[in-house]
């Protein structure tokens, strides 16, 4: 390993004043204040906005922005902070951040407050002169996303911020730090099936139509579908049933209506539109109906500059050769790839959306410095 970069912010009192507020998704309010508050005096214009109505929002996000010289380089950090629900059961309170030996307990200590405090570490120090630098960052990761990454989209568009590379906090890596950064992720849809009968006596079964039947047929049809072999950064795209709903408490009758989802993931040898209408197609040819509703696309950012400009900083600090991957589901970074090039990196995500979720104090104090090791590179390549 070449010498560590020294870096003066406390960052462990970062994540501890953002775990200390608790923000179940959709996050709002004193979250965001801790995290303005944090990149103010850091020299960051900081814009927030709250996007859409009930049932999806509304939805706090927030854009910073440090804008380095004319022409400069823009590096753009993106994340959440809102969490899932913490549960019973903690040894300490979830949004109680808590140290026990070499760990940080509390919700969102990897998933992904720890990964956001990083971020806020590695630009402490950094000089306005070395470039542009944002930080992306939504209130709605963790339930519906309609309000969040895609409003804060809107708003870079509309001012003109847009990024050369963006950085996704997530929590990739699996066994220790820095074995693993995701450079795509497989697209998702989920499609609603419905099938009308008519309702009758058993008995008498040439009176009415029996939608189970149909439902059945369709759904064997689709489950034996092969959509791929897979490709060389993706694995084969899968299609499952999700759910099957008939609801008839009578054992002498005939439903009128039954229905099913499906969940598929597939890898960029598709889009969600096209599954869609193969979906559609086979579901009225057997009586059926389908509402489909696309959450992402696939994606890939090809290995290249971004990641090898990211494999050796993780190197430099760890040791580690990161694997490529677009393992997993979904994030954000299903929205950003659209403004530009974006990898998602950050801490072991063993306890993600755990009890007693924690992250090593070690792994985040090395997540900083590779952070800014990534900083320097990329805002002088």
């Amino acid at each position: 390993m070449t010498e560590t970069v020294q870096t003066t912010a406390d960052v462990v009192a970062l994540a501890q004043a953002l775990i200390a507020c608790p923000s179940v998704t959709p996050a709002t309010g004193t979250v965001f204040d801790c995290l303005e508050a944090q990149l103010t005096p850091l020299g960051f214009h900081v814009h927030r906005a709250i996007s859409g109505e009930a049932p999806d929002g509304p939805v706090e996000n927030l854009f910073a922005i440090r804008k380095g010289p004319e022409g400069s380089r823009h590096f753009a950090f993106a994340g959440h902070l809102d969490v899932v629900q913490p549960g019973e059961g903690w040894a300490s309170g979830a949004f109680a951040p808590e140290i026990r030996g070499d760990l940080l307990y509390g919700r969102g200590a990897v998933d992904m407050k720890g990964s956001i405090a990083a971020m806020v570490a590695a630009v402490a120090d950094l000089p306005v002169e070395a470039g542009t630098v944002s930080f992306v960052i939504t209130g709605d990761e963790e339930g519906p996303a309609r309000y969040g990454t895609l409003a804060l989209i809107d708003h870079m568009r509309a001012v003109g911020a847009i990024p050369d590379l963006c950085l996704v906090g997530e929590p990739t890596s699996v066994n220790r730090l820095g074995d693993m950064m995701k450079i795509g992720r497989r697209g998702s849809v989920n499609i609603w099936l419905e099938v009308e009968g008519v309702q009758g006596h058993v008995a008498y079964p040439h009176l009415a139509d029996n939608p189970i039947t149909k439902l059945v047929a369709m759904l064997a049809e689709l489950d034996a579908i092969v959509l791929d072999e897979g490709t060389d950064w993706f694995q084969a795209s899968n299609l499952e049933v999700t759910d099957l709903t008939v609801g008839n408490p009578a054992t002498n009758v005939i439903p009128a209506k039954a229905s099913a989802r499906i969940s598929i993931r597939f890898n960029d040898l598709h889009t969600g539109e096209g599954l869609s209408a193969r979906v559609t197609e086979i579901a009225e040819r057997h009586g059926g109906t389908s509402r489909p509703v696309i959450s992402g696309e696939a994606f890939l950012t090809a290995p290249g500059p971004f990641s090898t400009l990211l494999a050796e900083a993780i190197r430099a600090e760890t040791g580690v050769e990161p694997e490529l991957s677009t393992s997993g589901g979904t994030s954000d970074a299903r929205f950003l790839k659209d403004l530009s090039p974006v990898i998602e990196f950050g801490l072991c995500n063993a306890t993600m959306h755990k009890r007693d979720e924690a992250v090593a104090i070690a792994d985040l104090e090395g997540l900083v410095r590779i952070y800014r090791r990534v900083l320097d590179a990329a805002l002088t390549r």
